[in-house]
């Protein structure tokens, strides 16, 4: 089977799509996040598969599992990993809408990452429409919570991977058409500043603001930064009156590393952050972490089978080891070969200018079409 005689259009998968990025679906919309794994289960159903919705807990949505028939189910095989919530709150459409310039097309989360598990589908629709058995048996796992860390399906991903062979991951493809052999440890955790009220205005000196105590800390960690290991603060809330002095505020922070004794070191000098100062008291608390992704032989492996099946296919694939998390890291270090970033091309995820190449729907998706066909 030659993943190039697929016939794959672009501009069928653009029209698809639409309706995954039109189905707004951020992460802490359990709701939300719901629907879309209800439009994905219902077109898997259409193509065969065997359903299975598992219930979410930690207020966060489910997750659909999906077995596509095959004479050796039950057995390892491929694992197709992704997830359906986004960075983008409910009515980012407004701002973002799905609208196709030139050759890009714009909407919250069409490259982080539903275009890349929409190619997924439409490489096993592909093959099954050219009746083409795949050596392997196909399992395609959709999660909730990916954007936050995945602390609620860490188990149950990593349980399914260690039923498989193989794990592909549809996270966005890098700039250069590259896909992803390793990725970053991170580390989040939380803050909180605890202060002393006072009314603002008529007694502004007995107070202790836990506003200042906060930005205090953000400027100390940020400072902490080096080329090994970096910090960074994104998530700020305090004060609720702005004539009084704020006796509480909560944070967050990522901490990232290439490897893992570094960002071990990088935990412990955040714990070490706690503490009381001038009567203000600031604790920091470890949130959820993703391992380091090293590749081993197996992954490298999978790379090189990746890498001759795009030559096929006119492409070069470079590879490389990226920073920001997805999880490709806990499936990576278990052990199991793992490739990522095999999704569409694009670009500024996370943004109001996030955005993909449309052309790379049909180039991913017989990239996809070919691993799948030939991995045994």
């Amino acid at each position: 089977m030659n993943p190039a005689n697929l016939p794959f259009d672009s501009e069928a998968m653009l029209a698809g799509l639409r309706t995954w990025v039109e189905c707004e679906s951020p992460t802490w919309d359990a709701a939300a996040v719901e629907r879309m794994l209800d439009i994905a289960a219902r077109e898997m159903a259409i193509m065969g598969a065997s359903i299975e919705r598992i219930a979410g807990r930690q207020g966060f949505a489910g997750c659909v599992r999906a077995k596509f028939p095959h004479p050796k189910q039950g057995e390892p095989g491929i694992l197709i990993a992704g997830h359906f919530d986004t960075v983008h709150p409910v009515g980012t459409l407004a701002r973002l809408p799905f609208r196709r310039d030139g050759d890009k097309c714009y909407g919250p989360g069409i490259y982080d990452m539903k275009g890349g598990s929409y190619l997924s589908l439409e490489a096993i629709r592909q093959l099954a429409r050219a009746s083409f058995t795949t050596p392997l048996p196909i399992t395609v796992l959709f999660t909730p919570d990916e954007e936050v860390g995945t602390p609620s399906v860490r188990d149950l991903i990593e349980a399914e991977a260690a039923r498989n062979k193989y794990v592909l991951v549809p996270e966005p493809g890098r700039a250069n058409n590259g896909v992803v052999t390793g990725r970053y440890a991170i580390a989040r955790f939380n803050l909180e500043a605890t202060g002393k009220p006072s009314h603002a205005g008529a007694n502004l000196s007995a107070g202790r603001s836990a506003i200042r105590e906060m930005a205090r800390r953000i400027i100390e960690i940020d400072g902490m930064t080096t080329d090994d290991c970096t910090y960074s603060v994104g998530i700020v809330h305090g004060g609720e009156w702005v004539n009084c002095v704020a006796t509480t505020c909560t944070g967050e922070a990522l901490s990232m590393a290439k490897r893992q004794a570094d960002l071990d070191r990088g935990v412990e000098r955040m714990l070490a952050l706690s503490g009381t100062t001038s009567d203000v008291t600031f604790t920091v608390t470890r949130g959820v972490t993703r391992p380091v992704w090293e590749p081993n032989a197996g992954t490298m492996a999978l790379y090189e089978k990746a890498r001759d099946l795009a030559k096929q296919l006119g492409m070069e694939l470079p590879h490389a080891s990226a920073g920001g998390g997805s999880d490709a890291n806990f499936t990576g270090a278990m052990g199991i070969p793992t490739l990522d970033g095999l999704g569409v091309r694009g670009a500024d995820p996370h943004t109001l200018n996030e955005h993909i190449i449309i052309e790379s729907l049909a180039e991913r998706g017989r990239l996809m079409a070919g691993l799948l066909a030939t991995l045994e």
